[in-house]
């Protein structure tokens, strides 16, 4: 997993300079990251405040537990299948 050079916050307050007015490319320059990354945190994150990014990512963790949970559970039912199926 790769590590986060900017949090949430960071992240949030990079876009409130953005749209006071601040050019792209000189806030890219100044944060170090590419014009790109602005704009995918601007889709990401564009419109919220911190409470609502830090309720973003605990709904993303608690989605990919329960993804997880879903699929040891459906490898559970199919290794159950495959042992009934077989003749005694």
């Amino acid at each position: 997993m790769k590590r986060k050079r900017f949090t949430e916050e960071q992240i949030i307050g990079v876009l409130r300079e953005q749209e006071a007015g601040a050019k792209t490319g000189d806030l890219a320059r100044k944060h170090g990251v590419s014009e790109a990354t602005l704009y995918n945190w601007r889709a990401k994150f564009g419109g919220m405040d911190v409470s609502d990014a830090r309720r973003l990512k605990a709904l993303e963790d608690e989605n990919g537990k329960l993804k997880r949970l879903l699929a040891d559970a459906m490898l559970d039912n199919t290794a159950l299948k495959d042992l009934l199926s077989k003749k005694w």
